[in-house]
């Protein structure tokens, strides 16, 4: 079976060089459940970070931390089986096939759906790229495959409206919890003086839903920063949500830290010149995090204290 690589794009690789000096990564395209090859992960995974904030202090010249940025899916919640599900449920509903005589719709397992999220930001750029792969699909949007670009973005687009509907109703069932140690963590934050943002590659409209039913609509509201990926042209690992939060929230890159959970997110706070710790999910813990500066299961144990001496001494020894 023939098949194709993925690579992350150029501009996002070339934005952390020297930071997070990688090879391009690979995967075979996901034709079938029989055919799907999963690519060879990096098994390296740094030991986790414990600090204590009765260690000795750094310099007084050495800079805050001045903004607490969280990603959300991943972070603030454990949401890729519900994205997969919701896209699954989009295939079905719009009886999406990549090969005309394909008995089901497209299906993306779990095992695919884990190599496939954790090397692209973002629902569109995840459909364009496969689609791209693999052969622009029939469906009850366009009976035969869309061959000019204004069609395939409608199909995407269409695509991805029903998929973000279906996604807001899995959430809204209550069946959903924040992460361990987020709400807290954040409550710490808004007490100290410093600034809290959240900045997603997800469609706007359903990570507002989310932070409102999760954290709640007074945190949600008391957030200095909010970005959404249609708020930037380009999608994480690409720096530009993080440049420009740290615009809106008027501190200097270098002394925010960002919380993620995988290495496209990390590339991207490293791309745009800040300090990153990670908090993995099952899907991400094997990726390789030795460009974070500390790397958690979850936030239960994680105080502000604690981030704001590891901020100080990556900065005085960086």
């Amino acid at each position: 079976m023939a098949s194709t690589s993925l690579v992350l794009p150029a501009v996002a690789i070339a934005a952390a060089a020297g930071a997070a000096r990688r090879h391009p990564i690979s995967f075979s395209s996901h034709r079938s459940h029989s055919g799907f090859v999963r690519a060879t992960r990096l098994r390296r995974e740094r030991p986790l970070v414990a600090v204590s904030a009765a260690a000795s202090p750094a310099p007084a010249s050495a800079s805050s931390l001045d903004a607490l940025i969280f990603d959300c899916d991943g972070v603030i919640l454990e949401s890729e089986h519900l994205h997969r599900q919701a896209y699954n449920d989009a295939f079905a509903h719009f009886g999406v096939r990549c090969q005309p005589d394909a008995a089901d719709p497209l299906y993306w397992d779990e095992a695919f759906y884990d190599e496939l999220q954790n090397q692209i930001g973002g629902g569109k750029p995840k459909m364009r790229w496969y689609f791209g792969e693999n052969g622009w699909p029939s469906s009850k949007i366009f009976e035969t495959p869309p061959s000019t670009d204004a069609d395939k973005e409608k199909l995407v687009d269409i695509i991805q409206d029903w998929k973000t509907e279906r996604y807001k109703e899995i959430i809204k069932s209550g069946t959903v919890e924040p992460r361990p140690g987020v709400l807290r963590l954040m409550d710490e934050v808004k007490g100290a003086g410093i600034k809290l943002a959240v900045c997603s590659a997800a469609t706007k409209s359903s990570v507002i839903m989310c932070l409102e039913n999760l954290i709640g609509l007074e945190r949600f509201n008391g957030l200095d920063c909010f970005l959404a990926g249609d708020d930037v042209k380009q999608k994480k690992p690409d720096p530009s949500i993080y440049v420009t939060a740290a615009k809106k929230l008027g501190v200097e890159t270098k002394n925010c830290l960002v919380v993620e959970d995988s290495v496209i997110g990390l590339l991207a706070a490293k791309g745009a010149g800040m300090s990153c710790i990670i908090t993995y999910t099952s899907s991400t813990a094997n990726q390789d995090f030795k460009d974070a500066i500390a790397t958690y299961p979850d936030l239960s144990n994680v105080r502000l204290e604690d981030l704001k001496l590891l901020l100080q001494e990556t900065l005085v020894t960086g």
